[in-house]
């Protein structure tokens, strides 16, 4: 098993003065709202009270799942492959949205079942083409969960020495959000009737298909909370691997901006294994994907936005990512009240 980055907790020994900058600034105290909170919580990531969230990069984990051939969603497992050379075509929804807010977009094949060609925007890790039928055996080896964690803490490691402030985590994977329910069901735990939602659209009949997957899957594997086990079992790719970034984002002190559930579903088994990267998470919106809410309550996070998406591909941590920066910007670039009494202007 290779060794994965120490994550070190926060000093919470310097929020007093974050706090006190916080109240300080030219504005009545508190009235930023859960800005303040944020400002102060990127603080302590950083260690000191000029946070930048200048640059920030969006890492799109791609990844194919055995769920997807076995009917878990409704559109067939060749949409990853579509929907990854779109984004590295810039076409798809997540690069109008980095357009939009400065954000840069790299893909990271973790495990595509399908040979990409080379191209500047992908990033190639890829583990095995496409998981295992979950429903059937464990989705994942033991050793390609190792390989898929070190590679994503290694990916998230490089983006901070590049000089990245922000990373924001997303996927794209046909059959993740089978996935995600059944980490969710193990790792919470939750009733996995709660975990189950429509993913990318299906309908009545889909989604109790989908559900009785799930429910062999449940029923086959051990019923283990540990998060590499869990991983193993029911995978995938890019989400074991978007564990490992956050990991690796978390140990060189920068902050991650989770997208949705299946997101969340990452960083919920990188805080299994490392709770002290729980201090390095932002969650960026409430999905409208059933257990979304679930999975946000059991880790006490609040997310900046609730605008009822559930698209994936990191939308949703793009959105976000101007609320980050402008956290920052309160301590670093506003006034305080005393400068502004002594004739700052």
């Amino acid at each position: 098993m290779s060794a994965l980055p120490h994550v070190a907790w926060v000093d919470r020994a310097l929020e007093p003065e974050l706090r006190a900058l916080v109240d300080g600034r030219a504005k009545p105290p508190g009235s930023l709202g859960r800005i303040e909170a944020l400002a102060i919580q990127l603080g302590l990531i950083a260690g000191h009270t000029r946070p930048r969230a200048d640059r920030t990069l969006l890492l799109v984990f791609a990844g194919d799942h055995g769920f997807a051939a076995a009917g878990a969603s409704s559109y067939p497992p060749q949409v990853t492959e579509t929907m990854v050379r779109l984004l590295l075509a810039g076409g798809a929804t997540a690069n109008a949205f980095a357009r939009a807010v400065g954000a840069q977009v790299r893909v990271v094949d973790a495990g595509v079942a399908a040979d990409l060609a080379p191209n500047p925007l992908l990033i190639e890790a890829k583990v095995r083409k496409g998981t295992r039928d979950a429903s059937r055996e464990p989705a994942l080896t033991a050793a390609e969960v190792d390989e898929a964690l070190v590679s994503g803490a290694r990916i998230a490691g490089e983006a901070a020495a590049d000089g990245y402030d922000l990373l924001a985590i997303g996927e794209m994977g046909i059959g993740n959000s089978a996935a995600a329910a059944l980490l969710l069901h193990r790792l919470c735990p939750a009733p996995l009737a709660d975990c189950i939602g429509a993913g990318a659209g299906q309908d009545a009949a889909g989604l109790s298909r989908k559900a009785a997957l799930l429910r062999l899957a449940a029923a086959r594997a051990p019923a283990s909370a540990d998060p590499r086990e869990a991983l193993a079992q029911f995978g995938g790719c890019e989400i074991t691997m978007m564990a490992g970034a956050i990991l690796g984002a978390a140990a060189s002190r920068r902050p991650v901006l989770v997208d949705g559930f299946i997101a969340g579903a990452a960083a919920l088994a990188a805080i299994r294994l490392e709770p002290a990267a729980r201090d390095y998470c932002v969650f960026a919106h409430r999905s409208a994907e059933r257990g979304h809410a679930v999975m946000l309550e059991r880790l006490e996070a609040e997310p900046l936005l609730d605008l009822s998406m559930r698209l994936g591909e990191g939308t949703g941590a793009l959105l976000a990512a101007p609320l980050v920066r402008a956290a920052a910007g309160l301590l670093s670039e506003v006034a305080s009240l005393e400068d502004v009494l002594a004739g700052w202007i």
